[in-house]
């Protein structure tokens, strides 16, 4: 029922992922998806090709003519009246229409378009096709279902670039809704370089050779602008002008054009406001004793004597207060009695060792920011974050330990303004989705990643629970076998990029056909397949390139 197989010519070039059509009852017919190309002849064995060579003389022409053929191995996606009985012998079997690929592949009534890429039929023949694909919005953004995994070794499979140029497309597209009750919003983390802290600004293409015609003739045809994003605003860890350690990649010429056009912010967190986030500095951290979550606790509780109050307002007094606490003995210096759930002094050193690592000679760990000179709380920004609105944080430069602390502490501000925890606050009217991109999510949320990770609670809770609420994740990584299973499970779309042999072997890519996988290894740069819930089958698709600067490094 779900395959067939037919012989073809043995020049005729066809490809896996090509659509044909065969003859079935009733006048229907049946669509199928190519899986695998064979070739066959005539001889019993190999041993008879090598005798007819007159035993192994290449050189000559062989007296004995073989018959050849290819044969074809198809799975079944469609049939046009439902009829879904095996195909019959000696049926006909022809290429198909535009319109015929469109409804084997369920392209055709796509509610809610959103273009995801453009895919190539009977490539390098005659009959070649160019189609693009539209899957349904809400199956990406919610509510039928929600978040992207994009998975590909480094460089080769352009994840983040694939990333880029769906939310450009989610952009374009609710920029002109006119519907008031769907719109979105995107934080974007940038991770390595300056990759993304310059997406609104135009691609500066290579003229010689013609390279900005051919890829904005691609976005043509895909229907898309070939502008850049709009509505951005940047954000830079904050760093004095006396410091010798810059926290970007960004040029100081850079820097100041942003802020000249109101772009561009430093954020930098304060004591006061921001303890209750020191967990996500302790995200990688083994703590099987739970001691390290119970000095967090105390710490944010504030009814502990050596934390309540206000006597510790700054990063200085809380770490002075650390480096007493870890050289009292375990009751000194207490009216308690001393018992057994006491924190010992070696908790207390491991603790200190961490936060020193993280917040001692670091400008973002200061006193609240200026707001008149360009600098901000990151959450306070984010609480008010409105439709359309672009905010690219770059965590590049910082060691992993704090690019953990920010991206938990953001993800979890977006999670509780979708929540409506910041509902009273003054011009809080968060867009319908938020959609959150982080690129190499196997630092934050592996199979390796502590269980009691908050960090990794937060994205749980966003793949799991965020659906309902608007936030949606778009994550990245090299090895899609490293993610914890509860991450990839609860995404609707699937991207799979080049990868190696090693990786396809895994579980995860157990559901599909062999020759997939295979080709997976040789992905060429801009072409993924394609996993979601509308299409009957995986699809091939390629992306033009981004539309955005791109820094030449």
């Amino acid at each position: 029922m779900d395959k067939f197989n037919f012989w073809t010519d043995s020049d005729l070039i066809l490809h896996a992922f090509d659509i044909v059509k065969v003859r079935h009852i009733d006048n229907s017919y049946s669509y199928g998806v190519v899986e695998n190309i064979s070739h066959i002849t005539d001889a019993q064995s190999f041993l008879t090709n090598f005798i007819s060579s007159d035993f192994g003389d290449v050189n000559i022409e062989e007296p004995t003519l073989r018959i050849g053929m290819n044969y074809v191995e198809a799975s079944i996606s469609f049939n046009n009246k439902n009829y879904y009985t095996p195909v019959h012998n000696n049926e006909p079997v022809y290429l198909a229409t535009e319109e015929e690929i469109t409804a084997a592949l369920g392209l055709d009534k796509v509610p809610n378009p959103l273009v995801c890429g453009y895919l190539k039929m009977y490539e390098g023949t005659e009959y070649e096709k160019t189609l693009p694909v539209h899957l349904n919005s809400k199956f990406i953004l919610g509510p039928e279902g929600a978040h992207l995994n994009i998975s590909g070794i480094s460089g080769l499979a352009s994840k983040t670039s694939y990333a880029m140029f769906l939310m450009k497309a989610i952009q374009e597209r609710y920029l002109t809704n006119n519907d008031t009750d769907e719109n979105v919003a995107f934080v974007i983390f940038n991770v390595k370089g300056r990759d993304l802290m310059a997406i609104d600004r135009p691609n500066e293409f290579q003229e010689e050779y013609g390279e900005k015609e051919t890829v904005f003739a691609d976005y043509d045809k895909l229907d898309l602008s070939t502008e850049p994003f709009k509505n951005v605003k940047y954000y830079i860890p904050y760093y004095s002008n006396s410091s010798s350690k810059r926290s970007t990649y960004l040029s100081s010429d850079d820097i100041d054009a942003y802020i000249q056009c109101g772009q561009l912010k430093k954020f930098k967190y304060s004591y006061e406001e921001d303890k209750e986030s020191l967990e996500m500095l302790f995200a990688d951290v083994d703590d099987p004793q739970q001691t390290m979550e119970a000095i967090i606790s105390k710490i944010i509780d504030g009814t502990d004597p050596d934390f309540g109050g206000d006597k510790i307002v700054t990063w200085q007094d809380f770490r002075d207060k650390v480096d007493e606490l870890s050289q009292r003995s375990q009751s000194q210096g207490r009216n308690l009695p001393r018992s057994s759930n006491e924190i010992s002094v070696l908790s207390w050193r491991k603790f200190k060792r961490i936060i020193n690592k993280a917040t001692k000679n670091d400008d973002m760990f200061a006193n609240r920011p200026d707001l008149s000179n360009c600098e901000c709380r990151l959450a306070d920004d984010l609480k008010h974050i409105s439709n359309n609105d672009v905010y690219v944080i770059d965590v590049a430069k910082l060691p992993e330990d704090k690019q953990a602390f920010v991206f938990g502490d953001s993800l979890r501000t977006i999670y509780n303004l979708k929540l409506g925890e910041y509902d009273g606050e003054d011009s809080v009217k968060p867009p319908s989705k938020i959609i959150v991109f982080i690129d190499e999510l196997n630092k934050y949320a592996s199979k390796d990643t502590p269980k009691s990770s908050p960090i990794l609670r937060e994205i749980l809770d966003v793949t799991e629970r965020g659906r309902s609420l608007g936030v949606i994740l778009f994550g990245a990584e090299q090895f899609r076998s490293n993610i914890n299973p509860r991450v990839t499970g609860n995404c609707s779309t699937h991207a799979y990029g080049r990868t190696n042999s090693i990786e396809t072997t895994t579980k995860d890519y157990s559901s599909l056909p062999s020759t997939y996988k295979n080709m997976l290894t040789r992905l060429e740069q801009g072409d993924y397949l394609i996993q979601n819930p509308i299409f009957r089958s995986l699809l091939k698709i390629r992306f033009p390139k981004p539309i955005y600067k791109q820094f030449k490094e």
